[in-house]
């Protein structure tokens, strides 16, 4: 059986992860990539918790995580689309919706 502390650990890192990309890349897709990173490392430690506990409130939050992150890719990814197609670019630093 593997202790908790190893799940919390690997969520620890995968989240960690998801900041330090989030905060270095400035492609909008890379970025996106490392929110639905972080949003699973969160779901990991739910999970992990709840088995923990024996309890299933845990892995319900985590259903409904997953639910508002496929909302969000969907809306997302729609987004990102619509701002290549305007902008002809991913790059963060070039994407200025404010100025025509």
């Amino acid at each position: 059986m593997v202790p908790l502390s190893w799940y919390l650990v690997l969520s620890a890192i995968l989240f960690a992860l998801g900041i330090s990309a989030f905060l270095i890349k400035r492609n909008i897709i890379t970025i996106f990539m490392s929110i639905e990173l972080m949003l699973n490392a969160v779901n990991l430690s739910f999970v992990a918790f709840a088995n923990h506990w024996h309890k299933l409130s845990g892995q319900v939050f985590v259903f409904f995580v997953m639910v508002v992150a496929a909302a969000e890719a969907a809306v997302g990814l729609a987004i990102i689309i619509a701002v290549f197609r305007a902008r002809e670019t991913l790059n963060v630093d070039r994407v200025n919706l404010l100025k025509l």
